[in-house]
């Protein structure tokens, strides 16, 4: 896989600095029951990194130092990690609200039979990712009968109360398949919702439309296709300042399996640590840290954040 690490390091992108921490972004792992070709984490069934029930409850006790308001669980598949249900558990009972990144498919996989009910009982919001809501383009990015399972997975919410009690949060996540930026948010979600009532009975509450990132699986499609620069153009000529101020890493870090701390999950994917406390980024060494006004790391990549209506993991900004 081609890396585009180099290419990504000259930058102009304007500095940015933090505001107080509220979400705590954590990747439990890269192992996962789908390969998608948008993945900019490059998770599969043949990742073996998991983080480790001894980091998880670092998570936890940092989760209660610092007062965090929100976990957002990520990966990989999240749920796949056998200590996702211990963390789950842990957060909510100190009143944190958590997010669940989910897949849709995992819901159908033998040994998850738990997993829907487990995430209506804790009142988990959950954000799963539906590309589009025409079976053959999601089936061309996830892979065959990914759009099916994903149906199946999305009634099996809506019977639990996902998307018609106030408790139950069910957002849809849409990627673009390939080198342009995502359609108007709004009117895209009429459209999600129009299309999965009238045709299958689904409900859900909001779509978020997220740039893809020109990172990691993505990234080295663009460089094996010739489309790299001219994305990264699209990008940059796309450029509204007046997203910057609305930016995920100026309230949230991302943590990775191994419990080291990045400015965000993209960063992570490139392997940036924070410049936090004079790079001791360990979540061990930042349970005293005050992270406002801390400066995040920049690079060119930082533009599909900002191009356009903005893009972060809660949509457009």
């Amino acid at each position: 896989m081609k890396d585009t690490l180099e290419f990504l390091k000259d930058t102009d992108f304007p500095s940015i600095y933090r505001s107080d921490l509220e979400t705590l972004q954590v990747n439990l792992g890269y192992l996962c029951n789908q390969q998608c070709l948008h993945c900019h984490v490059d998770a599969s069934p043949r990742r073996t990194e998991l983080m480790s029930e001894k980091i998880i409850d670092t998570v936890i006790q940092f989760a209660k130092q610092h007062k965090i308001k929100t976990l957002d669980l990520t990966g990989g598949a999240p749920e796949m990690n056998p200590h996702f249900r211990k963390l789950v558990q842990a957060a909510r009972n100190l009143d944190i609200h958590v997010i669940d990144r989910c897949n849709l498919t995992i819901l159908e996989e033998q040994g998850y039979e738990w997993l829907a009910s487990f995430l209506a009982d804790n009142n988990v919001e959950v954000v799963a990712s539906l590309p589009c809501y025409l079976e053959e383009n999601v089936n061309a990015q996830r892979g065959k009968d990914v759009f099916e399972n994903s149906i199946k997975g999305l009634k099996r919410l809506n019977a639990l109360g996902y998307a018609k009690q106030d408790n139950l949060v069910l957002n849809l996540v849409f990627n673009p398949q390939g080198a342009s930026l995502p359609p108007p948010q709004n009117a895209l979600e009429q459209d999600y919702k129009k299309v999965l009532l009238d045709k299958y009975g689904i409900e859900f509450n909001h779509l978020f439309t997220i740039t893809n990132m020109p990172i990691k699986r993505f990234g080295s499609t663009l460089l094996s296709k010739g489309q790299f620069d001219d994305y990264m153009s699209l990008l940059k000529s796309s450029y509204d300042d007046g997203n910057l101020e609305s930016l995920m890493c100026r309230t949230q870090i991302s943590v990775d399996w191994q419990g080291n701390v990045h400015d965000c999950d993209f960063n992570q994917m490139l392997n940036l640590k924070s410049v936090l406390n004079n790079g001791k980024v360990n979540l061990v060494d930042l349970m005293g840290f005050d992270f406002n006004q801390s400066p995040v790391v920049v690079m060119e990549h930082c533009y599909g954040c900002t191009a356009g209506q903005g893009s972060s993991c809660g949509g457009a900004l």
